[in-house]
């Protein structure tokens, strides 16, 4: 959700633009004004805002943007008129939605760890074979490196 509050003499322009380019809102000479909206795509929102040249160098400006997400974002106001609850239960509803949100971020972390467990488990793999690797091309080349000059120093009539 996205609130925004405009309050200034003059005209402004407000352009909100989703992650891959659609246009959510477009609004042209507000002097004040609330928007909000339900995100379908995950990534960063582009919330463009600026004054028409009808502005004169004296005149003040003052923009408030409040960006909410997730259940801080929900009007619990009209939930409650939706439907018909007040008091205790509207703040157990409340308590229910963070609880649930908690629990979300905390699976959405346990998944994530369990994927960075994986990666980190298999770059750990990778360099152990690379060490192990490393190791036997080393000892592979003192070896020959041995035989070659064993053989010269034989050959030389050095031995």
């Amino acid at each position: 959700m996205f609130d925004f509050n405009v309050i200034y003499l003059g005209l402004a322009l407000l352009w909100v633009t989703s992650p891959f380019g659609n246009n959510l809102h477009h609004n042209e000479n507000a002097t004040h004004g609330q928007f909000a909206f339900t995100t379908s795509e995950s990534g960063n929102y582009l919330a463009c805002f600026w004054k028409d040249g009808s502005f004169q160098k004296d005149s003040e400006l003052t923009l408030g943007v409040d960006w909410k997400t997730g259940i801080a974002a929900k009007d619990w106001e009209s939930v409650a008129k939706k439907e018909k609850i007040e008091g205790v239960e509207l703040v157990l509803r409340r308590l229910q939605g963070i609880v649930e949100t908690i629990r979300g971020n905390l699976i959405y972390l346990r998944d994530r760890e369990a994927d960075m467990r994986e990666v980190s488990e298999a770059t750990n793999a990778r360099v152990a074979w690379f060490s192990i690797m490393s190791l036997g091309v080393c000892i592979a080349v003192s070896v020959l490196q041995i035989w070659y000059l064993k053989r010269y120093f034989v050959k030389k009539k050095l031995i």
